[in-house]
């Protein structure tokens, strides 16, 4: 079963059990998948679908920050919602350890010696971490290998 098949499956599953806050976060989902789908003029792959949903998540996230820094408690709980009901659809999470391992793998694979070599080791490891790691942790971790064997 596709990702995407498991998306439509779930949200059958979230009407029947009348889960609003899911069948929103879905339905959302759905929709940007659709626009991405219409940009690229092409069905997405599980690949795709990860991108779109990593996006999405990085929005309920920033929007998390922005209510809770306005106050509307009330939003913060709908979006963590709706955050922890597109979670489910990501990838298992690499631990710091699996992630350095690939970081130092890449980094010998592209030959780089100095931060300026820094957005070839990321361009080669990001399709390898889509969904699985956080760019900010693997762009720390690249930039503390870099500047330390400089």
């Amino acid at each position: 079963m596709t990702l995407k098949e498991r998306i439509m499956e779930d949200m059958k599953q979230a009407m029947k059990a009348k889960d609003k806050s899911t069948l929103e976060a879905i339905r959302m989902l759905r929709s940007a998948l659709r626009n991405r789908e219409i940009e690229k003029q092409a069905e997405l792959d599980d690949d795709g679908v990860i991108q779109v949903l990593a996006n999405q998540i990085k929005k309920r996230k920033e929007s998390i920050e922005q209510f809770r820094d306005a106050g509307r408690m009330d939003l913060v709980e709908r979006e963590e919602k709706q955050l922890q009901a597109l979670e489910i659809y990501m990838p298992q999470k690499l631990s710091l350890e699996e992630i350095k391992r690939l970081v130092d793998e890449v980094v010998a694979e592209t030959g780089a010696s100095s931060m300026r070599d820094m957005g070839k080791v990321m361009s080669a490891i990001m399709p390898r971490l889509q969904g699985k790691a956080d760019g900010k942790e693997v762009n720390q971790m690249v930039r503390e290998k870099l500047g330390g064997s400089a």
